[in-house]
């Protein structure tokens, strides 16, 4: 090992560095730091190593048995490269160091960088002091501590039994549970050098009840972070009483007529559509492509008055929660929108280099085969003034959207969201159960007919897909009042 802090380039095919494998600890300082004076050498502007290990396991119970356990181990590398404002990225799974130097080099190339000749100088980076958020924070040992692969499979099991005894014509039951553990650390030469360890746990519950032609599908979603004893201690039968409850009522439900409609949506997992809707809208990524109606936006009003939101990695055990994002910057919270008006991007290195928002801790991908893009965390609209019999008592004629499914959002703002569980509002009551609706419209007009908000404020735990794959975020918002939106039935 060698451990000057000039080098020549011809010196470089002679390194080795021994850093620990199983552990990213302050032994990778040495080898991350002569890496990051290579690129530098080179010419490039700025280079970011994200190295990570993942411990996955997944388990599926469909009625009385289990039918599928999958575990998975990944270890790998993401090298991204900067010059001006364009970038280069190239993964690799050889963590040694030639493995390591051999992926630089090829995405310098691939950005027309070369190194200097054999004799010029490669000065490492220096490195901050290894931000360990996992050590301390406790989290070494959270693996060790999480449930077995016995253990997941009974409750699983036992989370069915109750499906079966509390639902009436149960055709289909499924549990199913999936733990992410991961390690992770980033070495960036603005001397960013950065360690965590995640751990991410979801549950969900799903029963098809049929009755002659009568059929219906409800579904019950639950997750947590930082927290190993979380399937333990999940109260499945009071998720059976609730999704029993909700199947009894929606297995006869007439179907919703179309139309354009004041609506209410719950609190919780009625989120979705300010995720979808508006979220995404606000992430850098999406003013770099040109696909936000409200690029130019800032400090503009695009919403009602009423309404204020956050995106933020702070809210214990959240499914978004993080202590720092995938570019090694510490978590925060960050206001997009007050009373109406455009605070906040959610921008990541790429981003901040290409828009000129400043970071906001928003750097985030699915593994180290993909690049960081600007994306949520926990997102929601905060809580208002008014009570739900508010909400409910201000329309005459509408629909109540209990438990939402399913959505998307294109490139202009225009969405599309599938309601599990509706109620016909009439007169300020609830009346009937109805089924089948699609809420449909464009961001720039929902976010302006979003006119109250109750003080329940809930979250729920999600998946979110973008140009850095699938992560884990937060949904959320207290129920809100919507003045009239496109709903699409029969």
């Amino acid at each position: 090992m060698q451990n000057s802090t000039l080098l020549l380039t011809k010196e470089l095919p002679n390194l080795t560095y021994s850093p620990l494998l199983d552990r990213f600890d302050d032994s990778w300082e040495a080898p991350l730091s002569t890496l990051l004076g290579l690129g530098r050498a080179a010419g490039a502007d700025l280079v970011e190593f994200f190295l990570e290990r993942n411990n996955v396991i997944s388990c599926l119970a469909e009625d009385d048995g289990i039918t599928g356990v999958s575990p998975s181990l990944s270890l790998g590398a993401g090298i991204r490269v900067f010059k001006g404002n364009a970038d280069c990225y190239v993964s690799t799974n050889d963590l040694s160091f030639s493995g390591l130097r051999a992926a630089l080099e090829k995405a310098l190339s691939i950005m027309g960088l070369q190194l200097p000749g054999a004799v010029g100088f490669v000065p490492s980076v220096n490195l901050e002091l290894l931000r360990d958020y996992a050590t301390s924070k406790g989290k070494e040992s959270w693996l060790a501590q999480c449930s077995s692969m016995q253990e997941m499979g009974d409750i699983l099991l036992a989370a069915n039994a109750q499906l079966l005894k509390k639902a009436n014509h149960v055709q289909s039951r499924r549990s199913s549970y999936f733990r992410d553990w991961q390690e992770v650390l980033v070495a960036c030469s603005d001397g960013t050098f950065a360690r965590d360890v995640r751990l991410t746990q979801s549950q969900v519950s799903s029963i098809i009840s049929a009755d002659g032609e009568h059929r219906c599908s409800i579904s019950k979603r639950g997750g947590s972070t930082s927290c190993p004893d979380w399937l333990r201690t999940w109260d499945y039968e009071t998720d059976a009483e609730d999704m029993a409850e909700s199947a009894g009522k929606m297995l006869y439900a007439d179907y919703v007529e179309s139309g354009y409609y004041p609506v209410v949506m719950a609190n919780r997992f009625g989120g979705v559509i300010f995720h979808e809707a508006c979220g995404h809208l606000l992430e850098t990524t999406a003013i770099e492509t040109k696909t936000t109606p409200f690029a130019d936006k800032k400090g503009e009003k695009i919403a009602h008055e009423n309404l204020t939101a956050w995106d933020e990695g702070l809210s214990e055990q959240a499914f978004g929660t993080i202590d720092m994002d995938d570019e090694g910057m510490p978590a925060q919270r960050t206001l997009l929108i007050e009373n109406g008006i455009l605070k906040n991007f959610l921008c990541d290195r790429a981003g901040e280099r290409r828009t000129g928002n400043p970071r906001t801790g928003s750097g985030r991908r699915q593994n180290y085969t993909y690049s960081p893009a600007s994306r949520m965390r926990n997102t929601y609209i905060a809580p208002g003034e008014y009570s739900v019999d508010d909400l409910f008592a201000s329309v005459d004629r509408g629909l109540y959207c209990k438990k939402m499914g399913g959505g998307s959002v294109g490139d202009t703002g225009k969405f599309n969201f599938a309601v599990e569980e509706a109620y016909l509002i009439e007169n300020g009551k609830l009346t009937k159960p109805l089924k089948g609706a699609t809420l449909i419209g464009y961001a720039t007009e929902i976010m302006n007919n979003i006119s109250m908000s109750s003080q329940d404020i809930g979250l729920a735990a999600g998946f979110c897909g973008s140009v850095s794959g699938s992560i884990y975020v937060t949904v959320g918002q207290p129920h809100i009042k919507v003045d009239g939106i496109t709903v699409g039935g029969r």
